[in-house]
């Protein structure tokens, strides 16, 4: 198991025991049995299921180092992905970030910037990463706010809807 499975999975236990600990410091509802931490408990729950599943490899497999064929001479190897030394630690920076940056810069700059590096870090070329770096945010953006009247941070851009 390479270690950084491990890293990803502990991060993602550690975010989901985050979600379970803020989820149980908010106030029910009186008269409700379904209150405000419902939501944040189950998404808590879940992380930590799938983090600990990461972490303990389960349902992860590996071919065989025999299986592996090399490339016919003249025939060029697939290159490693990049940033791949500090790839598990993406997931809970972006998230940092997001919290930081989104009341100052607003969601479409924000969103638009993660999906910028998610795509680049997974290999993506630029002319496929761009476009789906502006489109992406804006389509989640108007259906949070124009379908379900969910409020986003607008930032520094100011939409007319």
């Amino acid at each position: 198991m390479q270690l950084s499975d491990r890293i990803t999975g502990l991060c993602l236990v550690a975010l989901g025991g985050a979600a379970v600990y803020g989820a149980t410091q908010q106030p029910g509802v009186p008269g409700q049995d379904v209150g405000p931490s419902v939501f944040p408990m189950v998404i808590g729950l879940g992380l930590i299921g799938c983090g600990a599943l990461v972490a303990l490899r389960v349902g992860r497999s590996f071919e065989a180092p025999d299986e592996v064929v090399p490339p016919e001479p003249g025939e060029a190897m697939a290159a490693p992905p990049r940033f791949a030394e500090w790839r598990a630690f993406l997931p809970p920076l972006l998230l940092v970030f997001y919290m930081l940056a989104v009341d100052t810069l607003g969601f479409l700059l924000v969103a638009a910037a993660i999906t910028l590096v998610v795509c680049l870090t997974l290999g993506a070329r630029l002319r496929l990463a761009l476009p789906l770096a502006v489109l992406a945010p804006i389509g989640i953006h108007a259906v949070f706010v124009r379908l379900l009247r969910v409020p986003l941070p607008d930032g520094l851009l100011t939409l007319p809807w």
